[in-house]
């Protein structure tokens, strides 16, 4: 039992290691939008044309939900790259709650020494 406690705390270090790696992160999701620009002489005009893309980020927080329209490049690898470490994040942190249930479960429970305890 000790052998497995053991085991269940290295984890459960290593995943706080993994949390302090992770940087910078927000919740929501980016999504790419087909959207016509309305000019007569635009390349979307055309037939069969898909539209130009608009990226978006969209999150919700409580009731509310918030949109913010990003620009292509930098902006859109940056706002990636934070929505994935947040999902990194939640996959970590469950894993944690996980391991310290397991060794909640494992840890001995103090034994009462005096008969009026």
């Amino acid at each position: 039992m000790t052998q497995k406690l053991e085991a269940l705390e290295l984890r459960r270090m290593e995943l706080h290691r993994r949390l302090q790696e992770i940087g910078d992160f927000r919740r929501g999701t980016v999504s790419a939008n087909l959207r016509k620009c309305g000019k007569k002489n635009c390349v979307c005009a055309k037939a069969g044309h898909p539209g130009h893309p608009q990226y978006l980020w969209n999150t919700t927080r409580g009731s509310r939900s918030e949109a913010r329209s990003l620009r292509l490049g930098p902006q859109v690898e940056k706002y990636e790259t934070e929505v994935d470490n947040y999902r990194l994040f939640l996959e970590i942190t469950r894993e944690l709650v996980d391991i310290n249930e397991k060794i909640c479960d494992l840890r001995p429970i103090r034994q009462i020494e005096d008969e009026e305890e």
